[in-house]
C-alpha cells in the first residue's frame, strides 16, 4: 500500500514538473509512439495532448524532421540543436535516448521556441540591409570615385594601410582586417569591395559577435523549407548566398564559437554548402573579408580558435592603425566631425580651445574614431558663444594630459611613508622601469615591446595611460 501511494506521488510529481515547464516536452517509447506531451508542446505546435499521445510521432510531423529518432536508433543526444519541426517554428532541441539496463526504451525531447527570435532577428536583418542601401545610393553622389575617400588622414601609419588595401582591393585574395574596436574595419572592407572587380555586386557584412550562435548557421547558410508569415515559403537565403558574385565581411570573427568554425572553414574550402534543412548543396562565388579586434594566433595557441580556418582567412592581412598611433590626424579628424555635427544640430561650427584641442592630443583614445565622433558631438551640444572650453570636456579626458617624468614619479615615490602603500608604488615604478627599457630596446615599437614583455598591446597601452608614459 505504501509502495503503491509513493510511486503514485512520484508519478504526479513527474508530470507537475514537466507540465510546469515552458518548453515543449515530449517522451516516447522504442516504437517512437508518444507517451508524454506536455502544455507548452500544445501550445507550441498547436497539437492537443488527447490527439497526439498514444499515436506515432510521425503522424503528426515529417519523419525527416523527428529528431528524437536519431535518439532511438541511434542512441544520439543533442544539446541545443537549431531545428526547423515545421516551416513556422524554430526550435532549439535537446533530446537524449532513456535506457534501462543498457538498452534503449524510448526517448526524451525538450525543445525551446525560437521562432519569435528569429522573426525579429529577420526584421532587424531587412532594416540594416535597407539602411545599407540607402548609404550607397548616398555614396554614388560623392565627388570622388575614390573609394577610399571616407577614410580620413594623412599619417604614414593610415597612408600605409590604405595603399595595401588598394593593391589587395584588385585581387579576389581573402583578407583578414585587424584592428582594436572603433578603428574603421568595415569601413576599410567597403573600400576594398568598391575598389573591386565585384564593385557592382553585394556586399554583405555579417556580425559575428551579435548572431546567438543557434541562429548563425541559418544566418550564413540560410534555411529550407518553410518561413514566416508574409515570407517567402521557399526558405531563406543566408548571407553567403545573397553576397554570391561580391564580398562578405565576417566581422568580429574571433567570437565564433568553435562548432560553427568546422562549418564555416568546410564552405570556404569547398565554395558550396547546404541550406539548414536542405539536401542540395548551392554554390557560390563569394569574396570573403574577416575582421577582428582579437589576436588570433594566440587564440589558437589557446585552443579557442581552429588553425586550419585561421591559415584560410589569414591570406592578407591587414592592420589598422589606432587613433593614438596616428595622433597627427587627429586634428583633421576634430574639423571633419565638427562640420558633420554642426550641420547635423543646426548650429555654426564652434572654435576650439588650444587647451582643449591639447587635451584632446594627450588623451589614449581607447574607443579610436568611434570614441571621438561621439566625444565631437558632446562637444557641439555643450559649447558655449562658438567656443568649446576644458569644462566642457569629461573629467577624465582632461586629467590624462598631466605627465610626470621620470624623477618626477620617484621623487613622488619616495616622498610616501614605507607601509604597504610604499610597497605596491615600488612595485609599479619597477614595472614602469620595464615597460620603458623595453620601449628604449625596441626603439618605440609598442607591439615589439608588449611581445617583450608578454603581455598584448592593449595591457601595454593601458600601462603607459597609467604611468604617463609618452612616446620614447
Amino acid at each position: 500500500m505504501l509502495l503503491s501511494e509513493a510511486l503514485d506521488n512520484q508519478t504526479v510529481l513527474l508530470e507537475t514538473l514537466l507540465d510546469t515547464m515552458s518548453e515543449a516536452t515530449t517522451i516516447v517509447d522504442k516504437s517512437n509512439t508518444v507517451l508524454y506531451w506536455n502544455s507548452a508542446a500544445e501550445h507550441i505546435y498547436e497539437i492537443s495532448g488527447d490527439n497526439v499521445i498514444g499515436t506515432p510521432l510521425d503522424r503528426h510531423f515529417a519523419s525527416e524532421s523527428i529528431r528524437l529518432k536519431d535518439a532511438l536508433s541511434g542512441g544520439m543526444a543533442v544539446k541545443r540543436l537549431y531545428h526547423i519541426p515545421r516551416p513556422d517554428r524554430h526550435v532549439l532541441i535537446n533530446s537524449s535516448p532513456i535506457r534501462r539496463e543498457g538498452e534503449i526504451i524510448g526517448a526524451l525531447s525538450i525543445e525551446q521556441d525560437i521562432t519569435e527570435l528569429v522573426r525579429l532577428h529577420e526584421q532587424l536583418a531587412h532594416t540594416t540591409a535597407h539602411l545599407h542601401t540607402l548609404q550607397q545610393e548616398m555614396n554614388r553622389y560623392q565627388a570622388t570615385d575614390d573609394p577610399f575617400y571616407s577614410i580620413k588622414g594623412h599619417s604614414i601609419a593610415i597612408q600605409q594601410a590604405i595603399q595595401s588595401a588598394k593593391k589587395v582591393a584588385q585581387t579576389d585574395a581573402t583578407v583578414l582586417l585587424y584592428g582594436e574596436s572603433g578603428v574603421g574595419k568595415e569601413l576599410f572592407a567597403r573600400a576594398l569591395h568598391q575598389a573591386s572587380r565585384r564593385s557592382d555586386k553585394p556586399f554583405i557584412a555579417v556580425n559575428c559577435g551579435a548572431i546567438p550562435a543557434a541562429l548563425f548557421e541559418s544566418e550564413l547558410f540560410g534555411y529550407q523549407g518553410g518561413a514566416f508569415t508574409g515570407a517567402e515559403k521557399k526558405g531563406k537565403p543566408g548571407k553567403m548566398e545573397l553576397a554570391h558574385g561580391g564580398t562578405l565581411l565576417l566581422d568580429e570573427i574571433g567570437e565564433l564559437p568553435l562548432e560553427l568554425q568546422v562549418k564555416l572553414l568546410r564552405a570556404l574550402q569547398e565554395r558550396q554548402f547546404y541550406r539548414v534543412g536542405g539536401t542540395e548543396p548551392i554554390t557560390v562565388n563569394t569574396r570573403i573579408i574577416a575582421a577582428t579586434n582579437r589576436q588570433l594566433e594566440q587564440m589558437v595557441a589557446e585552443g579557442r580558435f581552429r588553425e586550419d580556418l585561421y591559415y584560410r582567412l589569414n591570406v592578407f592581412s591587414l592592420e589598422i592603425p589606432a587613433l593614438r598611433e596616428r595622433k597627427e590626424d587627429l586634428p583633421e579628424l576634430v574639423q571633419i566631425f565638427l562640420q558633420e555635427y554642426s550641420s547635423a544640430h543646426d548650429q555654426p561650427v564652434p572654435r576650439i580651445a588650444p587647451e582643449v584641442m591639447q587635451a584632446l592630443l594627450d588623451y589614449s583614445w581607447p574607443g579610436n574614431i568611434r570614441e571621438l565622433r561621439n566625444m565631437i558631438e558632446r562637444l557641439i551640444i555643450l559649447q558655449e558663444d562658438g567656443v568649446v572650453q576644458p569644462e566642457h570636456l569629461p573629467a577624465s579626458y582632461r586629467s590624462q594630459s598631466v605627465r610626470l617624468s621620470v624623477s618626477e614619479y620617484r621623487a613622488a615615490v619616495q616622498s610616501i611613508p614605507l607601509t604597504a602603500e610604499r610597497a605596491a608604488f615600488a612595485r609599479e615604478e619597477d614595472e614602469r622601469s620595464r615597460i620603458l627599457a623595453a620601449l628604449t630596446k625596441t626603439y618605440g615599437n609598442k607591439k615589439a615591446a608588449a611581445e617583450l614583455l608578454g603581455i598584448s598591446r592593449g595591457t601595454l597601452y593601458n600601462k603607459l595611460q597609467k604611468y604617463g608614459i609618452a612616446d620614447v
